[in-house]
């Protein structure tokens, strides 16, 4: 009884064999496949980047992220393969722009501005701490301090992918692998990366309802910023502002509780 085509197999089918036997066809066969995901990725992550950012850079970029997680994929996990692939894929792109350093230095130190100055508030308010509050403490009025949060937005999205705790590579943890999972800790990993994914999660559960739904449907439902926008029934430069705002406000909460668990 002869072999059955590659063509006629199923998708699990598939990944089974390639795993058994790392076949170059079939993997040629998973590339063709998914090579669209690539391009869908780069150009949500091509959202409010500069100018100097390529897309076809991203792209190229991406390219390493889906051939690591072919290689990588287990089929018995019970997770769909495209679910995994963007998260690698967007983790390659976001790995390349850290090491060439995109960002200006004006702008990452704004960034840091506000995130100091949003901790700083909110540990002494003990409450979330309003855009009034925010900009004051900027010496900026309200409007200026909306301007600034849509200057640094494209900064925003690489942040979230920072890893959390870099030890062994078992042991990493972002941010962002945390939203896209929100309910979901994985009992099988080390007690360490238990907690530090438990408080990223509560972190994120803390932050005002329109934040956190904005973070959810972003990194976990896939949606654009439009897309938001049309949801939440305000316009995508307001989904920007509201999604950068709430990465500042994650992010220095995480600075401030890290220093107790790490």
């Amino acid at each position: 009884m002869g072999s059955v085509p590659l063509e006629q197999k199923t998708e699990d089918g598939l990944w089974q064999q390639y795993r058994a036997t790392k076949d170059l066809k079939i993997r040629e066969t998973f590339i063709k496949q998914y090579a669209p995901l690539v391009k869908y990725v780069a150009g949500k992550v091509a959202v409010g980047m500069p100018h100097n950012v390529d897309f076809d850079d991203l792209v190229g970029f991406g390219v390493f992220g889906l051939l690591d997680a072919i290689d990588k994929f287990d089929v018995d996990k019970n997770v769909k393969f495209k679910t995994y692939a963007v998260t690698r894929i967007r983790g390659a792109i976001f790995d390349e722009l850290r090491s060439i350093d995109w960002v200006p230095r004006s702008v990452r130190q704004k960034t840091r501005e506000v995130e100091d100055a949003i901790g700083s508030l909110e540990a002494q308010l003990g409450r979330t701490a309003t855009d009034h509050e925010i900009a004051d403490s900027l010496g900026m009025d309200e409007n200026e301090f909306l301007k600034t949060m849509m200057k640094i937005s494209g900064t925003s999205i690489l942040s979230l992918n920072d890893v959390w705790f870099s030890g062994d590579e078992n042991d990493r943890v972002s941010i962002g692998d945390s939203i896209e999972s929100p309910a979901s800790l994985n009992p099988e990993v080390e007690v360490e990366k238990n907690e530090i994914r438990r408080v990223i999660v509560e972190a994120i559960n803390d932050l005002p309802d329109k934040e956190k739904k904005i973070l959810v449907l972003y990194y976990y439902e896939d949606l654009t910023l439009k897309e938001i926008g049309q949801v939440l029934e305000v316009t995508e430069s307001r989904v920007s502002q509201l999604h950068t705002k709430a990465i500042s406000r994650l992010r220095s909460r995480l600075t401030n509780m890290r220093k107790g668990i790490v």
